[in-house]
Parts: C-alpha cells; sequence; structure tokens
C-alpha cells in the first residue's frame, strides 16, 4: 500500500509546517509521505531548527516553498493540513482529488517575544504540542504504531 500523502500549509513554512513535516516523516514515515508549504514563502526560522535539532531532527537544509507552487504541481495529497491561525487558514487553496483538510492552529513562532532562550523554549513547548496532535492523528488514521 503506498504511503498516505499529506501536506502542512503555514503561512511562511517557516516553523510551524516544517516541524510538523519533520515529525510525521520521522515517526511514521513508513506510512505518511509528508511535505510544507507556505501560504507565501519565508525565510526558515533558526528557531524551528533549534528546537528540532535538540530532538535529534535537522531540518537546517529545508528550504521553504510556497502552497501555490505545490498547487500547480501534479501532486495529489490526502490530507492538507493547515498549522496557522483559523483566518489564515481560509486563504489556503482547495487542492484537487480526494483531499480531506483539517485544521490544527498552534501559535506562530514569529510572534514569540522574549530572550533567546526564552523564545527557544517556547518554540521547544510548540513542538511538543504538534508533535502530541500527529501522534493522536496517526492513531485516528492508521492505528496504533510504535512512537520513538
Amino acid at each position: 500500500m503506498p504511503n498516505v500523502r499529506v501536506l502542512f500549509v503555514c503561512v511562511h513554512n517557516s516553523a510551524r509546517s516544517q516541524m510538523a513535516e519533520a515529525l510525521l516523516n520521522h515517526i511514521a514515515g513508513d506510512k505518511f509521505e509528508a511535505e510544507s508549504a507556505g501560504l507565501e514563502a519565508g525565510t526558515l526560522n533558526p528557531l524551528a531548527v533549534e528546537a528540532m535539532k535538540e530532538m535529534g531532527i535537522d531540518i537546517s537544509k529545508k528550504q521553504t516553498r510556497k502552497v501555490f507552487d505545490i498547487y500547480l504541481g501534479d501532486k495529489i495529497f490526502s490530507y492538507v493540513i493547515t498549522v496557522c491561525d483559523e483566518a489564515s487558514a481560509e486563504r489556503c487553496p482547495i487542492f484537487p482529488g480526494i483531499t480531506k483538510r483539517l485544521h490544527w492552529s498552534f501559535p506562530d513562532p514569529e510572534q514569540l517575544v522574549g530572550s533567546h532562550e526564552e523564545k527557544l523554549r517556547e518554540t521547544i513547548a510548540i513542538r511538543n504540542q504538534i508533535q502530541i496532535r500527529i501522534e493522536a492523528w496517526i492513531r485516528e488514521t492508521v492505528g496504533p504504531i510504535h512512537v520513538n
């Protein structure tokens, strides 16, 4: 059976969608194939890179991409999951094919204030929220799996 294709979308593809893509591929890459994009292409957030590196996942070489570039491609996704606020999620295009749209709202690491350490701690907390949601969704979608 081919992997279930999932596209995570946020505003700039700089943190939340990048972390969600990496987490799903890390946790259940044998069942899912995740990609990510933004409503607009931004710059990869160094805090997201640090938060993922802290758990042994390197996203430092990832490039940000625009969702409309993916939309114009020939890929079919089983799920398009927005991980930004509700208003931004409304701007996500409707993908062709049998695509289920889900919306999981997480805080934007780009909006965090404080020292580098405080912002990193909050980004790690957001990463952990995303991981918990992904693990629950995997169980809902394909049943129990071994999670590292």
